[in-house]
């Protein structure tokens, strides 16, 4: 069913991005950056040097022929037209940088690191202008769609922020862990040795709801309305930690990848936007009112579940290796999921057209 892209990478593919023209850029360790046509042939290829991990790969959505790759604690800045020495090099994180974003506006580059840290650079002034912090490793950050100057993030620290670049501290903070039910709490002992360390982020093209992907399997919908966001919808999703999320063009169709080597494909447009708010579902009003307020919004989540057990994906793929980044592109008229595993290879599924 997949089809190989072979090639490109003598190492394990860790990232993926596709530009506006349909060109792909994947990332592996060893510094290895490679592109590749539509059908899958590598087009050209370039080592970075130091020969740290590629980790993160975007294209700008302005100006497609320009690629941002970060590599050990560096960001280098390519043209694709021709991939050689990079235009242009940012070093302000101190440690590995984990992921990349660019708003749509090409005005702002944010890149979450190792030490918690996300670095957002004026791409204009080529210098930092907002250092944001997670307690521990920030392992995603993504602009919001449609405002340039908003941005949401999650970490090993459990926490998924909401950001404005006009303050340095977050609008809104939520604890994934505080958000289970005394009910989960007690019936699983194995959340312990599995917390729900965040991994993975992506924004709707509504730019107001965004999901989380974390390591006790579940997937986790939010929706931002103004300062704050609070949680839709919550499902089990994989066996093992999900590593990626990715919202599909299309409202609400969302992928994942776990590591338990599964590629699913969820359509969670019935699920969100049709559950009644009450004020009690809002989550960490105050410190004081935490714990009861999440207890209560896992109830409703639990009710709204029942009520909606149609929370099964549309697509099923038995990848069977651990997912390190997924990718939508249009290959020949047709969707395509690309896939970076532990392999040196991309794989390319169908998708259904929506």
């Amino acid at each position: 069913m997949a089809v190989k892209w072979d090639g490109g990478h003598s190492c394990s593919v860790l990232c993926l991005d596709v530009s506006a023209e349909g060109l792909v850029a994947s990332g592996a360790e060893r510094g290895e950056l490679a592109l590749w046509a539509g059908a899958g042939s590598p087009v050209a290829q370039l080592r970075l040097p130091p020969a740290e991990d590629v980790t993160s790969v975007v294209f700008s959505a302005r100006r497609p022929s320009t690629l941002y790759a970060s590599h050990g604690e560096t960001v280098s800045v390519l043209d694709v037209r021709s991939l050689q020495e990079p235009l242009q090099r940012f070093h302000v994180n101190e440690e590995e940088i984990n992921c990349l974003s660019l708003n749509d506006t090409d005005g702002f580059l944010a890149a979450a690191d190792d030490s918690g840290a996300i670095k957002v650079v004026d791409l204009e002034s080529k210098k930092v202008t907002r250092s944001l912090r997670h307690s521990n490793i920030c392992s995603s950050v993504a602009f919001r769609p449609q405002r340039p100057q908003s941005l949401v993030s999650c970490g090993l620290d459990m926490q998924v922020m909401l950001w404005n670049l006009q303050k340095a501290r977050p609008l809104w903070t939520t604890n994934l862990q505080e958000c289970n039910t005394e009910e989960e709490s007690q019936q699983s002992a194995g959340q312990f040795f599995n917390p729900p360390l965040a991994h993975s982020l992506s924004v709707a093209s509504c730019g107001n709801v965004f999901s989380c992907g974390a390591q006790d399997g579940k997937i986790r919908i939010f929706r931002v309305t103004g300062v704050r966001f609070e949680r839709e919808l919550e499902f089990q999703a994989h066996s093992l930690g999900v590593s990626q999320v990715l919202f599909m063009p299309e409202a609400y169709w969302l992928l994942s990848g776990g590591n338990d080597g599964k590629v699913l494909l969820w359509d969670v447009s019935s699920n969100v936007g049709k559950q009644q708010k009450s004020p009690a579902k809002s989550l960490h009003r105050r410190k004081a009112q935490a714990a009861a307020s999440s207890r209560k919004d896992g109830k409703l989540n639990k009710v709204a579940s029942n009520e909606h057990p149609g929370v099964v994906p549309k697509l099923s793929i038995e990848h069977g290796e651990k997912v390190n980044w997924l990718s939508c592109a249009e290959i020949k008229g047709s969707r395509r999921v690309l896939v970076a595993d532990q392999t040196s290879s991309i794989s390319a599924y169908p998708l259904p057209e929506p």
